[in-house]
Parts: C-alpha cells; structure tokens; sequence
C-alpha cells in the first residue's frame, strides 16, 4: 500500500477545527500526524481533542518530523510568510490559508522559496471548489450569457462571535474585511471570468465591530483585463444580507444566490430571453475537493486548486483596494 501523506497543523485553529481536518481524513492516501500552535498548551489540548497523535512545541520539531510531509497554515495572516518559507526550507508541501501574506513582496518570497525547494504551494481559497461557482464558470466559459459585462459578488453577514478576534483587534495581523473577504471574490471572479483585475476603487467603512483602524466592511470595484466591471459588497456587520454572485452579459445573466459559504448550498439561475432556468449541481465539500487535488498534485500528477500564484493575484487586488480605499484614488493591480 502506498504511504499516507502526513500532514502537520501549523495553528491549532477554528477553521482547521470545522472543516479542514475532516476533509484530510476523508480524502483516502492523507492523514493527520502532528500539530503546532504558538501555544504549546492550547496545541497539547488540540491535539487531545482531534486525536492527533503529536504535539509539537516548535514549528521547527513539526517541520523535523519525518512524519510531516505537507503543512497546512492557518495561523493569522503576519506568520504566513515565514512560516512558509521554512517548511519549503524543510522540503515540506504547503497549503497556506488566505490571504497568502501581507504584501505583495512576501507571497513572491514564498512562491521562489517553494518553487525553489520543488514542493507544491497552494492557496486555501476553497470557494473556487465550490458545485455552484464551477457549474458559474462552465455557463460563462461556454457562452451562455454572451459577452461578460458586469459582475456583482454580495459576501456580507454577520461574523460569528467566536471569530471575533484579531481579525477585528490586532492591525500587525492583516485582518479587516478586505483582507478576509474581499480577496476571496476576487479570487472567484478570476476563477469565473477567466481574465485578471487591473484596476480597483473601494470605499471602507468602519461601524463600530473593530478596532478604529481597521474596516469592517468595503465596497469595491474592479476592472477585469477582458473589460468587466465588478462590484463586492463585503461586511462583518450585517446579520441578515445574503450572499451571491451575478454575472450579466450581452445575451444573458446568472443569479446565484447564498453561494458565498463554507457550506455547500443555494441555487444558481440563467436569465435569457427564453425565460429563467434554474441550473442544477451536485453540491460537494469543497474543502475535500481542495484537499484531493493537493495531494495529486504532491504526487506529481497536475496542479492544486489554487496555486500559490492565483493567491498572489488575489492578494495584489485586496492590496489595491486598501490603497485605495486609503488615498480615495483608483489603484492599479501589480502583475504577477
């Protein structure tokens, strides 16, 4: 029998927690070996809990273990970098959460240092691995709305109390509703429309759940490479929005609604002049997608869901916009 692939936490997380360890252990050939969390005893009860067999009180004795071949990062986004620049050190595959880093500097750091070491590096933006954002893709790639215009993405709601930490207190962290949700659908757009952002416009606003200095939710505009304009609602703030993704074009538009969660639901509808159709698909965990395509491409055979460089697209344009956001001024996306 070929060798589980064994994977170390670094970060004993919430996310981990609700859905990432489920989803390695669901997928066959991956198994969970070890933890580290910057709190050796809150990493020694993580581990009790989720039955982890090891403990570490180091990253660099999670990153020894010969047990530990790939590393998944969820630890706050001002650790992501280092972080992955050892494991790649360590000839360890990376999946790090998202935002890949804070600057643009630092995910090129991370993307030479694994390409360097010959490990995978991928980006967790799980949305993309969504039925509904995939069946989303398929109807534009395959013309069903014409010529894509505009794009719409509503992912505001109302943050869980148990994730109102630093993403809400701590500005060395990078947290703020940009950081955390607005790069996610600039990621789903690129993944949908197939083109890049170029240019961006935001407005932030601050109601009062964080700290003063950072925003807790945002409007933004985008200008993709191939002429569509977007528009993102994101907010930590609003307890009864909901979310959803519009695409319209020449001879067509796309509703979907409650797409942008963790959880694989709502419903996707094609507006032409024959009328609406509701267009089915086979809801799946996309954090298992995710995971799957990880390890096959660990092994050699093709790419992960979102590489290291779609998280560098996706963080230039969440950058963008709170330089914008900052100077009242559009902002150009650095290329890759």
């Amino acid at each position: 029998m070929t060798k589980p692939l064994g994977w170390g936490l670094v970060g004993a997380s919430t996310i981990a927690h609700e859905w990432v360890i489920d989803a390695i252990r669901t997928v066959p050939g991956n198994e969970v070996v070890a933890v580290f969390s910057t709190d050796p005893a809150r990493g020694a009860r993580y581990a009790a809990d989720h039955r982890i067999a090891k403990a570490h009180p180091s990253l660099s004795a999670l990153l020894s273990d010969p047990g530990v071949e790939a590393v998944y990062i969820s630890t706050t986004n001002d650790l992501h970098r280092d972080q992955t620049v050892a494991a790649a050190a360590a000839r360890k595959h990376v999946l790090c959460e998202k935002p890949l880093a804070l600057s643009t500097a630092e995910a090129r750091e991370m993307i030479a240092a694994c390409r360097a070491a010959g490990v995978v590096l991928a980006t967790n933006h799980h949305l993309r691995e969504a039925s509904s954002h995939r069946k989303i893709r398929d109807l534009v790639r395959d013309g069903a709305v014409g010529v894509p215009r505009f794009a719409k993405i509503f992912h505001a709601g109302l943050l869980p109390a148990h994730l109102q930490g630093w993403r809400l207190r701590d500005p060395r962290t990078g947290p703020g509703a940009i950081l955390d949700l607005t790069v996610h659908d600039v990621d789903t757009l690129r993944h949908i429309l197939g083109a890049e952002p170029v240019e961006v416009v935001a407005l932030t606003q601050r109601a009062g759940m964080a700290s003063e200095e950072i925003e807790d939710g945002a409007m933004t505009l985008l200008r993709f490479d191939n002429g569509v304009v977007a528009q993102l609602h994101d907010a930590f703030t609003v307890p009864f929005a909901r979310t959803g993704i519009e695409v319209h074009g020449s001879t067509g538009s796309i509703y979907a609604r409650d797409v942008m969660t963790q959880r694989p639901i709502g419903e996707v509808v094609l507006r032409t002049a024959a009328g609406e159709q509701a267009i089915p698909f086979e809801p799946e965990n996309m954090y298992v997608r995710t995971i799957r395509a990880f390890t096959r491409a660990a092994a050699g055979e093709g790419q992960p869901s979102c590489s290291g460089e779609d998280g560098f697209r996706a963080l230039a344009a969440a950058l963008a916009a709170l330089q914008s956001a900052r100077t009242g001024r559009r902002a150009a996306v650095e290329p890759a």
